[in-house]
């Protein structure tokens, strides 16, 4: 089987955020490292070449599929900020009620600026999404 395509890389997650173009993006990057970082304890790794994770862990689908991937982390993206919770948002109805403007993909959730949410319900929700991956995959710190 193929592995993922995003894998973990040795890029420094520093050197990336100070090389965010727009100037509110790469602030609300810093502010997500730090929220990020106090939330899970973790230090962050570049995935691919564009996402901030934390945490990692190992999967096996009923598919047979297996790898290893982020538990949570952020990419700040030209057109929004995207939050990524595994293995979805499905279950947070009422956390996302109270998040503020947002979009969501099933592990995607999209925010044009960290103004338009409310940060202590961000924090509250990749709390959730790691109580929730942690229930079905042992996750490994990073």
């Amino acid at each position: 089987m193929a592995q993922n395509k995003t894998q973990a890389t040795a890029q420094s997650v520093a050197d990336f955020i100070a090389a965010v173009d727009h100037p509110t993006r790469r602030a609300d990057a810093a502010v997500l490292n730090d929220m990020f970082r106090r939330v899970t304890g973790w230090q962050p790794r570049m995935w691919g070449p564009s996402i901030i994770g934390y945490g990692e862990y190992h999967y096996t689908y009923e598919s047979g599929r297996t790898g290893d991937f982020l538990a949570t982390g952020f990419s700040p993206r030209k057109a929004n900020l995207v939050l990524y919770i595994m293995p979805g948002y499905a279950n947070f109805g009422s956390i996302m009620a109270r998040l503020g403007k947002h979009k969501m993909g099933k592990s995607c959730l999209y925010v044009n600026k960290l103004a338009d949410i409310d940060m202590d319900v961000a924090e509250e929700l990749v709390q959730a999404g790691l109580d929730d991956l942690g229930a079905r995959w042992p996750i490994k710190p990073t």
